[in-house]
């Protein structure tokens, strides 16, 4: 175990300061994420160093569209989560406590470097809560000027985020709905610490937003519109993925229609210049200029950048959100 950062002590219990549940802990009890936990007044990380899953994955999968597009990327994640969503599409990942392989960050680099991969990615589990790991790793990746990706929901306090941040070159932030019932109800959460991440983090890093619709659950027409209205306050080229929802862990509602991505992406697409269909191969994944309607990126087997040059469209000049 590894001493956790973000904690602070009151007699015989200690309060986990990382994210917004607060939890309070006795000696011996584990947070809501189930990876923290109190030994003798002290707050540790028991998930620092264990690896469930690691692979190669293409860019497009976090999803980042717009941060080199078609380039690799080595992923992996741990066990453990602070929210517990009822559609969890890792379920398998975060609870299995029991396997995982022992590695150090100094091997998370090497790995990394056996592939033309561009960095790291924290993934496949919520990675903020292996928040002691992903900081000490990513300061190493850093180091050797290679990236780092975060695919996060967003459930994390102000201090640690700030901390993070300027380590952090991508980031990926679920906002799964626009309702604080479903947050509660679904993810066992709150919708506003996730609304401050992805407002903080578009100050210091490359955002992008995704929302997994689920049929009746957050699939309304005022229900897009606020969500990508929220994200056009903060910069309407920030984009925004649907992804379709298959039945998973808990919940076995019927996959979303295809009919409703579409009609939710264009509803969004009235205050964001780029919103993709995810989970959905050749509807709606290839990026557009927002001016002229040039195809920049084209997604089909493979990611091809067709239409930018020095980060702006060739056509038009238009200045394209990202890293290319």
């Amino acid at each position: 175990m590894h001493e956790a950062m973000f904690y602070s002590k009151d007699n015989n219990y200690v309060y986990c300061l990382l994210c917004p549940h607060y939890c309070k802990l006795r000696h011996g009890q584990r947070g809501r994420c189930k990876v923290r936990i109190n030994r003798d007044g002290r707050l540790y990380a028991e998930n620092y160093e264990k690896v469930t899953s690691y692979h190669f994955d293409p860019i497009e999968k976090k999803p980042l569209y717009h941060f080199y597009p078609g380039s690799t990327i080595f992923s992996f994640g741990s066990f453990g989560c602070n929210f517990s969503c009822d559609f969890c599409q890792n379920w398998e990942i975060v609870e299995n406590r029991n396997n995982y392989l022992t590695i150090s960050k100094g091997d998370i680099l090497s790995l990394s470097k056996a592939s033309s991969s561009i960095g790291i990615a924290y993934t496949y589990n919520e990675p903020t809560v292996n928040y002691e790991f992903m900081y000490d790793t990513m300061r190493m990746v850093r180091d050797e000027d290679n990236l780092n990706v975060m695919v996060t929901n967003g459930f994390i306090n102000r201090e640690p985020l700030l901390k993070l941040l300027p380590y952090v070159d991508g980031i990926n932030i679920d906002l799964k709905s626009y309702s604080e019932n479903f947050y509660k109800q679904l993810c066992n959460g709150s919708l506003e610490p996730v609304k401050n991440t992805i407002r903080l983090s578009s100050l210091y890093t490359h955002v992008e937003v995704t929302t997994l619709v689920i049929d009746g659950k957050n699939s309304s027409d005022e229900e897009m519109e606020e969500i990508s209205s929220f994200i056009a306050g903060i910069n309407p080229d920030i984009p925004l993925h649907l992804s379709r929802y298959y039945p998973q862990y808990k919940m076995s509602d019927p996959a979303t229609e295809l009919d409703t991505l579409i009609r939710l992406r264009n509803i969004a697409s009235k205050n964001l210049n780029h919103v993709y269909v995810g989970n959905v191969w050749g509807v709606f994944n290839d990026t557009i200029c927002p001016n002229c309607k040039s195809t920049l990126i084209k997604r089909q087997l493979s990611t091809e950048v067709v239409g930018i040059e020095d980060g702006r469209c060739t056509n038009c000049g238009y200045h394209v959100y990202g890293r290319f």
